[in-house]
Parts: C-alpha cells; sequence; structure tokens
C-alpha cells in the first residue's frame, strides 16, 4: 500500500511595526484554517482577571522561568518592563512533529532566536509593512486605544523594527487588507508543499516505484 504523505509543522512568524495590520491578519489567517494555533508564550507577570494558565500565557515565577531558559527549554525570551516573556519550546516541538503548524507574534529579536533554535528548520517568517508611515500613524490613531504619548513612542519604535525587514523569508505591504490576507494564504500554501518539509515523500516515491515494478513483473526500468 502506498504510505500516506506526512510534513512536519511550520513556525510562521508574524511581525510588523504596531498598528501595520498584523494581529487582523493573523486572526483572518487561522479563521480561514482552524488548524493552526497561536504559540501561548510564558510570562513571569501576574494573571490578571480572566486569564487562564495555558490559554493567554503560561504563568511562571521568576525561578521556574530562569530554569526554563538555563535548560534550553525556550525557543526565545526576553525582559519587557520588568517581567520575562518567551515561549516554550516542548508544545511547539510536539506541534511541529505531529505536523501541526504554529503561528507567531513576535517581534524581530524573538524571530531571531527562533530561527537559530532546534527547530529553525521549519521557520517561516513574515514582515508585515504599512504602505506609508503617514498610514501607519492614521490605524493607530483610528483604533483609540492609546494617548498622543504612547503613540508617539510606536512610531519611534516603527523606524528599527521596519530596519530588520531584510532578514525575513517574506515582506508583505499592507495595503489592502484583503489582498494581504490572500498573499499570506499564498505563503502558507507554497511552505506546507515544499520537498523538504515531507520527510515522508521518499517513501512515497519508492512505494510508486514498487507499484511501477510489480505491473512489468518485477522487472525495473
Amino acid at each position: 500500500m502506498t504510505p500516506t504523505l506526512s510534513r512536519r509543522g511550520l513556525l510562521i512568524i508574524l511581525s510588523s511595526p504596531s498598528g501595520a495590520g498584523k494581529s487582523t491578519l493573523a486572526r483572518r489567517l487561522m479563521a480561514w484554517d482552524p488548524t493552526l494555533k497561536f504559540s501561548v508564550s510564558a510570562t513571569t507577570r501576574a494573571p490578571r482577571p480572566g486569564e487562564t494558565e495555558g490559554v493567554e500565557y503560561f504563568f511562571k515565577s521568576k525561578e521556574d522561568f530562569a530554569a526554563l531558559v538555563a535548560s534550553g527549554g525556550m525557543l526565545e525570551h526576553a525582559e519587557v518592563f520588568g517581567n520575562f516573556y518567551g515561549t516554550p519550546k516542548g508544545p511547539v516541538e510536539a506541534a511541529s512533529a505531529e505536523g501541526r503548524d504554529t503561528l507567531f507574534d513576535i517581534d524581530w529579536q524573538g524571530g531571531q532566536q527562533v530561527r537559530n533554535s532546534s527547530l529553525g528548520r521549519d521557520v517561516v517568517s513574515i514582515f508585515i509593512l504599512p504602505p506609508s508611515i503617514a498610514d501607519l500613524e492614521a490605524r493607530l490613531r483610528t483604533r483609540a486605544q492609546d494617548s498622543d504619548e504612547v503613540i508617539a513612542g510606536r512610531m519611534a519604535k516603527s523606524r528599527d523594527e521596519i530596519s530588520h525587514w531584510a532578514e525575513y523569508d517574506y515582506v508583505i505591504v499592507n495595503r489592502d487588507l484583503d489582498q494581504a490576507e490572500a498573499e499570506l494564504k499564498t505563503i502558507l500554501q507554497t511552505e506546507r508543499m515544499r520537498r523538504e518539509r515531507q520527510p515522508g515523500l521518499t517513501d512515497f516515491v519508492r512505494a510508486l516505484n514498487t507499484e511501477f515494478e510489480a505491473r512489468n513483473g518485477g522487472v525495473s526500468s
């Protein structure tokens, strides 16, 4: 019987400056493919009302977090405003082995760490750019979530974030949300079909050749 094809799961990194549409595109991508799951980060900050262990975050003490880092149990980690955040390696490694794709919403620094990890061969990194800086600021103001001071801080940080665009496998300019979504889907579909992503492909072709030989009376051509 011809063997079933299988593949390793992808680690899909989405990065962008704040306001470029990354979160909206991520939600659309997961609505299109419910098998795609967000990576759940670990943090040392206290749970907020309504947050559940293993859903929004894995909540760790600073000692436990440091032990995970020291043992190589984190794919990436960083300190943000006195608390530590990172991606536990175990759940992502298990998903990859089972052929399930994991979506990461991390910055360029986290992306570098994941690409340099033992799972780096299955990373697909995508950077989302705004059509213009004026448009980026307009989107931040339209959200009406932040003060002028916070928006100014986000805009200042955006320049540094955008400077790392060339480190990514793909770049999407989000001029139109529907078009950007279509491009994102095309990238995912293409990467899933790459030959090196399908470890069972060699056995599959061997089985096809065995069928040829059986049809030819055991004589290979």
